[in-house]
């Protein structure tokens, strides 16, 4: 087994965030119909619940529950436009940066590139 010394050497003290907010983050994702929002808004965009619903094909109210626990851990944003679209919608989700960064590398390697960052620039 190869062990990548950058991810073991890195206590989660160090991060810019909690241990306990990166492993809500991991936790969130966890879920299935979760992991599967977060990834059609990567692959998709920004999207409506109503977007997202019909893609996944999943009720409404089901949805929203999952919507609401990615945005509190910060994986998803909801953007709210000032006039409404064609289609009458205004309101979006939208996959943020670490939401994008935990589905391209994990915790570890997250933990790890904020560290750099910081160093850098902090």
């Amino acid at each position: 087994m190869t062990r990548n010394p950058r991810i073991a050497s890195i206590p989660a003290e160090e991060g810019v965030l909690s241990l306990s907010e990166y492993l809500a983050m991991q936790r969130a994702i966890g879920e299935e119909t979760r992991y599967r929002v977060l990834t059609t808004l990567l692959a998709e965009g920004e999207s409506s619940a109503t977007e997202l619903a019909e893609a996944l094909e999943i009720p409404s109210n089901r949805l929203h529950y999952h919507l609401d626990k990615l945005e509190s851990v910060g994986l998803i944003a909801n953007r709210k436009r000032k006039e409404r679209d064609a289609d009458g919608l205004y309101s979006y989700y939208a996959a943020t940066a670490l939401g994008e960064g935990i589905m391209t590398h994990g915790v570890g390697e997250l933990i790890a590139e904020e560290r750099d960052l910081l160093e850098r620039y902090g």
